[in-house]
């Protein structure tokens, strides 16, 4: 037994000199490829080696030291639970570097992507990564210590259908979240339209979007209510164009009727950030002669275009009172007969 004890002692011993020394050398010569290259992630992902080759070998060491010292120990209880705890202990090592290391790729990949649509969906990627690695690993880790995995595999089938069930709108959520990072229909600061609600976009989240009203207030829409709805994306507009309807009393005589075609025209002309389209007498309503007017503001900016339109409106008015063109109102007219 004391022989075994000098051995053991010898292997614990040897083994963390030649950890230290190897992590040294492995260190030193990753260190020389990494001046190779301009990329920061390859030194990242070397030193994260390095780092988890140290307790690596301690642990290796310490476990072989303990197998020649409990040859003799026959204790299945006291061996399969130091063999369980070395077996964690890789795992734990093992599956932190892989994470750590697929995480760094994603985050790496993601800046290199001129899109920050397709950036924000692979960091938003990362926690599930985590998750998955972790479930593997500890999958691994079950079967090799002789757990029966057809129970495993019939309690997470079990648990899985449930777990489905019960997420069926966070994960119908969640690829809505990614619908929308990929197609794009709207971006962060964009002022859209949908479903009577006007506002600007401030936030898209895995399961909802937030939103700030022309009002204030802030608006919670779920990614499925979005890409189901039909969208007005005003960010996208490289005009506006503007239709109104003008209408003129009864009596206005030919000429004025003949000129206000032109007046307009030359009103609007006449106005920065517009450009005209047409003027036509369209109709004999009801109660007035309509024109209807058409022009275009080349902006998506909202209050530049209602600063143009309201200074057309207030010309038209001046030059119509100037002219003495009346404006028409609903009247109606009664003869009575005798």
């Amino acid at each position: 037994m004391y022989s075994r004890f000098i051995v053991s002692a010898f292997i614990l011993v040897v083994g963390y000199i030649a950890t230290l020394v190897g992590t040294k050398i492995i260190s030193s010569m990753f260190s020389k490829l990494a001046l190779r290259t301009k990329s920061d992630t390859d030194d990242y992902i070397l030193r994260l080696i390095v780092e988890t080759i140290k307790p690596l070998g301690i642990a290796i060491s310490t476990f072989a030291a303990w197998r020649v010292l409990a040859i003799k120990v026959n204790i299945p209880f006291v061996n399969g639970t130091i063999a369980g705890v070395f077996k964690l202990i890789l795992l734990f090592l093992i599956v932190r570097l892989i994470n750590r290391v697929l995480i760094r790729l994603i985050t790496s990949w993601a800046q290199k992507i001129n899109d920050p649509a397709v950036s924000t969906m692979l960091r938003s990627l990362s926690p599930m990564v985590r998750a998955l690695i972790w479930c593997i690993g500890v999958v691994f880790y079950l079967n090799n210590m002789g757990v029966q995995m057809a129970a495993i595999w019939a309690l997470l089938s079990a648990g899985g259908i449930g777990a489905g069930l019960a997420l069926k709108e966070p994960v119908q959520e969640f690829f809505e979240y990614i619908t929308i990072l990929l197609d794009k229909p709207f971006q962060n600061g964009q002022f859209i339209h949908i479903d009577g609600v006007w506002a600007r976009v401030e936030r898209v989240g895995v399961r909802s979007t937030r939103m700030r009203s022309i009002n204030g207030e802030i608006i919670v829409m779920s990614n499925s209510s979005l890409t189901n709805g039909v969208i007005s994306n005003y960010a996208e507009m490289e005009s506006r164009r503007l239709v109104h309807k003008i209408g003129v009393v009864y009596n206005t005589k030919y000429s004025q009727m003949e000129s206000i075609p032109n007046i307009i025209k030359s009103i609007v002309e006449e106005t920065n950030d517009a450009i005209f389209d047409r003027c036509h007498f369209i109709e004999f309503g009801e109660s007035s002669l309509d024109f209807e007017l058409v022009y275009y503001i080349p902006t998506n900016n909202y209050l530049s275009a209602m600063n143009a339109q309201q200074r057309i409106n207030l010309e038209i008015m001046r030059v119509f009172e100037r002219e003495g063109i009346e404006f028409a109102f609903p009247t109606q007219t009664i003869h009575v007969s005798k």
